[in-house]
């Protein structure tokens, strides 16, 4: 079984974003819920069968408890869960983008 880890990182604040509501998906199905703790981070789920799911980051929240205004009020990060290892789903936000990408 693999696993799933994310780290959300305010890069216009410099600093991790703590407290994003955070959800995983797997097609319409809720498998887990969390929020970043204060390095901005969050487990989501200890075992993931292969498959495609979805992270779901509820930005709108976190942009308002900081005082910043943002563009994307939301980002989902679709991905694969193809074989047996760790898989760690990083997000970097600013208010008028965001990046992500495959971490270890």
């Amino acid at each position: 079984m693999s696993s799933l880890s994310t780290h959300v990182l305010d890069t216009a604040l410099g600093r991790p974003a703590h407290g994003v509501p955070v959800r995983l998906y797997r097609g319409d199905v809720l498998e887990a819920a969390g929020t970043t703790d204060a390095d901005g981070r969050a487990v989501l789920a200890p075992t993931l069968d292969p498959g495609t799911y979805r992270l779901w980051f509820d930005v709108a929240a976190y942009a308002g408890s900081t005082g910043q205004d943002i563009f994307f009020p939301e980002v989902s990060v679709t991905f694969t869960v193809a074989d047996e290892r760790h898989y760690h789903v990083p997000l970097l936000l600013s208010p008028f983008a965001f990046s992500t990408y495959r971490g270890s």
